[in-house]
């Protein structure tokens, strides 16, 4: 009975291959080219915890951050508003096209810190200009940011529930 045994088992099929992976629609993005940074003029700009480090070179107004098109990196048109303003309050909307390298904080403060960094370049490369981005208030660095925790607190202002009896 013992050989019966090893009969059937030796009989068993090996194992099947793994199905052929069916093949995933990859998405098209359009290709992003990094800028000639050697003749391009530079910028830091922050907001809140973000730091943008801001390529301006002479160009068609392309925006490049992260390596992404501005409209890949910032979905919500409002974000797109805001890297725009220096470009429109200037009318130099297609003159430049900008590289940026963005870090930390959130979305919001990284458009802020884009569109800050735009204006200081802006201003670098056409010292002219200097007279509207300040009246505009895009030179000055909105140093607001978030208040520390305190102790004895939930939060930075939150305190405990009060009660009475």
């Amino acid at each position: 009975m013992t050989e019966a045994k090893k009969t059937v088992k030796a009989a068993k099929p090996a194992k099947k291959a793994a199905p052929a992976k069916k093949a995933v629609a990859q998405k098209v993005e359009t290709p992003v080219v990094k800028a000639n940074l050697s003749n391009a003029t530079y910028a830091t700009g922050k907001r809140k915890d973000s730091i943008a480090r801001v390529y301006l070179t002479p160009g068609k107004g392309a925006i490049i951050i992260n390596d992404k098109p501005a409209d890949k990196y910032f979905r919500r048109a409002v974000l797109q508003m805001i890297i725009a303003q220096p470009f429109g309050i200037t009318k130099r909307e297609s003159a430049y096209d900008i590289y940026a390298i963005v870090m930390g904080g959130g979305l919001s403060g990284q458009a802020g810190a884009v569109k800050h960094g735009i204006s200081k370049a802006l201003e670098k490369a056409e010292p002219d200009l200097r007279k509207i981005l300040k009246e505009a208030g895009f030179l000055t660095r909105d140093s607001r940011v978030v208040e520390r925790k305190h102790y004895g607190r939930h939060k930075a202002r939150r305190s405990t529930q009060f009660s009475k009896r």
